[in-house]
């Protein structure tokens, strides 16, 4: 069984439950039970996050969709669009006891490129690095805080 360790991520109202010696936690996208690993635990948070204190719509969150990489297929963590489809923001979660280092940075431009994001996030649930894509020298600029989602009004 993980063991369920505080993240630096706004606490959460995960739904949470046990078969046998298995947790699940009930996705809020997906709508089902999904088996709760450490990576998983930073990804719910995330999207819980993201919805409930930063109001990215829901319907526009997609979590370990395909992707094709040269002959490799892929599966990013979460992206979330825009209404006209465009990628806003994708984030590659790894599991708290993982660093975020270089080779992530280079696991995740794998799913950047075909994607082509605004913003770009890398977190273990306790370190986050966020990126944000300078359009004009298209190349990615490092922030301190999370985007706000854009308006479509």
């Amino acid at each position: 069984m993980p063991t369920i360790v505080p993240l630096n991520l706004p606490k959460t109202n995960l739904k949470l439950t046990k078969t046998d010696e298995q947790l699940f936690v009930n996705c809020l996208v997906r709508k089902k039970k999904i088996v709760l690993t450490p990576e998983e635990w930073v990804r719910q948070h995330f999207i819980s996050f993201f919805i409930e204190k930063l109001c990215y719509p829901k319907g526009l969150l997609t979590i370990e969709k395909k992707i094709q990489y040269g002959d490799l297929e892929k599966r990013w963590d979460l992206a979330v669009f825009t209404p006209d489809q465009n990628c806003f923001l994708l984030l590659e979660c790894k599991a708290p006891s993982i660093s975020i280092t270089k080779s992530v940075f280079e696991q995740s431009l794998a799913y950047y490129k075909g994607l082509q994001a605004d913003y770009l996030v890398l977190s273990n649930g306790i370190d986050h690095i966020i990126f944000g894509k300078d359009k004009v020298k298209q190349e990615f600029k490092s922030l301190n805080d999370f985007p706000e989602y854009p308006s479509f009004a």
